[in-house]
């Protein structure tokens, strides 16, 4: 080709890429016009545009690799519900990798739409960690930094962003140490359950998992990297913790911990009475010397539920336990843990008689097993091999969660369980208080005002292609009863692992916090990059 040649066809080129931008810019523009607008689906670059990202993202010079072809395991999650292909699957093996394709979506700037979400194990429910047209970072691919321990008075592990919690356990138990507070499923990475708070039975004590973490490694929404912490960028550290991905991707975690255990008690006793339950749950988690976990759940009409226990648990009075019926009852059940080890085995003992004799259960419903720490804290594992095996894993999963004020709890619990909800067959549900006191200051996550509050949680699975009361059609309007009632009766709630589509919902959501979410999100994300399925922004209008 002549050097003439050869100008035209480069000038050509550069003149196309310019059209190309310039009429996405004009495209874009025009859908913004409507301040109002729902940020449900968020809009696809026209192909010529994506084939330019395309090729720029093809030529990063990266550690990792970059997949256009085969992704579609990165439109899906857990709630099953929302596929929203990207254009690449990025599989870094540094943080440069994900600083490096940020920087360069970042400098295509305000006229391109593609966006970048971090996706661990993709258990999200709505979409929250997918990226339509964009770039989805795969964040188990990130193994660098290997865990480092610090032992002493201030132990912590330093893990990957993309590290599995439960490979965290078994490599701190090595150590005879373990984190303190957990979720109650532990196939999770850091950064997904940072991102949102990670909540389980331990968090009356110790927080959540956002407060017991030392230091974070993040990467903003300029691909900028930063070490952050409560002394050192501090507005950052609050408010990715538990900032739904909006200001950064957290590539490493200091996480705290504490001696580990070896054995744990795991107990359960029934109530009828919900106000008598949720009182006892106050109790022991105002007590000094509780229990190590508190959790509960309602059961609704369930057969021969008693019966069905005696697998794993072993009944303190086997004859009257075998008399209970819990057919057409509401049922409320305490779970509580107490973690040993086998050495302090009869001051355990004590403890938890004098415990449980202060406590207001059905006498004939005791229940207990004696278990290992792990086998205990990855319980809902064995569960989810068992639903595999059913193939009742890989179904739509409308959940819901709320988070709902202490004095509320029983205006709640008396429309909802029994009235609205008639059976328990689709899920488990979850009830069980918090101190608010433990949970850290000043981080993105949005709890009621009072000192205690309830997690209530609505596991459904829904059955496919089913119109009954299984289907996913059914659960979703059940979903919409509760969150009316919850409304129409100014209950106060929040909703924990949040979803709305239209930005005025996610203003009332935050609420009195909104003005500070905003300002970061202007601050460490200002083109609105990260974290599209989120819907709370949407780029190059993120701030009108």
């Amino acid at each position: 080709m002549s050097l003439h040649a050869n100008g035209l066809f480069k000038w050509n080129k550069m003149f196309l890429m310019s059209l190309i931008l310039l009429l996405i810019s004009f495209t874009m523009n025009k859908n913004h016009l409507s301040s109002k607008q729902t940020l449900a689906i968020p809009t696809l670059s026209s192909q010529l545009g994506s084939s330019i990202v395309h090729s720029s993202l093809k030529d990063l010079k990266l550690e990792g690799n970059i997949s256009f072809d085969n992704i579609d395991h990165a439109a899906k999650d857990f709630g099953n519900r929302y596929h929203f292909l990207p254009l690449a699957v990025l599989h870094p093996k540094s943080v440069s990798d994900i600083s490096s394709t940020i920087k360069l979506v970042f400098g295509m700037g305000s006229s391109s739409d593609i966006t970048v979400a971090a996706r661990g194990r993709g258990h999200s429910l709505q979409g929250q960690a997918q990226a339509i047209g964009g770039v989805v970072v795969n964040m188990e691919s990130l193994w660098l930094p290997e865990m480092y321990f610090q032992t002493g008075k201030m132990a912590y592990v330093d893990v990957s962003g993309g590290e599995l919690w439960i490979n965290i356990l078994h490599e701190s138990l090595k150590r005879g140490l373990a984190p303190k507070s957990w979720t109650d499923y532990l196939h999770l990475t850091v950064g997904g359950t940072l991102s949102n708070a990670g909540v389980s039975g331990q968090a009356f004590r110790h927080g959540p998992q956002i407060s017991n973490v030392y230091q974070l490694e993040v990467v903003t929404g300029t691909g900028e990297v930063v070490t952050c912490s409560d002394d050192q960028n501090s507005d950052l550290f609050y408010g990715v913790l538990g900032g739904l991905g909006q200001f950064g991707i957290i590539t490493r975690a200091r996480i705290a911990l504490e001696p580990a255990p070896t054995m744990v008690k795991w107990i359960r006793v029934l109530y009828s009475d919900f106000n008598i339950f949720s009182k006892d749950q106050e109790f022991l988690i105002s007590s000094q010397n509780s229990f190590d976990y508190v959790e509960g759940f309602v059961i609704i009409n369930r057969t021969g539920l008693v019966n069905s226990w005696r697998s794993s648990y072993i009944p303190k009075d086997p004859v009257k336990a075998s008399q209970f019926k819990s057919e057409g009852k509401v049922l409320f059940c305490l779970e509580v843990a107490k973690y040993f080890n086998p050495e302090n085995n009869g001051n355990v003992n004590q403890n938890i008689e004098t415990l449980l004799s202060e406590l207001n259960y059905i006498p004939s419903t005791l229940f207990q097993s004696e278990v290992s720490y792990v086998q205990f804290l990855d319980r809902v594992h064995v569960a989810e091999m068992k639903q595999r095996e059913k193939g009742l894993w890989d179904v739509p999963h409308p959940w819901l969660n709320l988070l709902i004020p202490k004095n509320k709890i029983s205006d709640f619990a008396a429309v909802v369980f029994g009235n609205i909800l008639t059976d328990t067959s689709k899920g488990p549900i979850l009830v069980y208080p918090v101190n608010k006191s433990k949970w850290r200051n000043g981080t993105s996550v949005v709890t009621p005002e009072e000192d205690i509050f309830y997690v209530v949680s609505f596991l459904s699975s829904a059955m496919p292609h089913s119109t009954g009361k299984d289907g996913l059609e059914h659960i979703l309007n059940q979903n919409n009863r509760i969150l009316k009632f919850c409304e129409s009766s100014q209950l106060g709630i929040k909703q924990y692992l949040p979803h709305f589509n239209m930005q005025d919902e996610w203003k009332a959501h935050f609420g009195k916090q909104w003005e500070v979410f905003k300002g970061r999100k202007s601050t460490y994300d200002p083109l609105a990059i990260l974290a599209p399925g989120q819907r709370i922004f949407r780029k190059a209008v993120a701030f009108q």
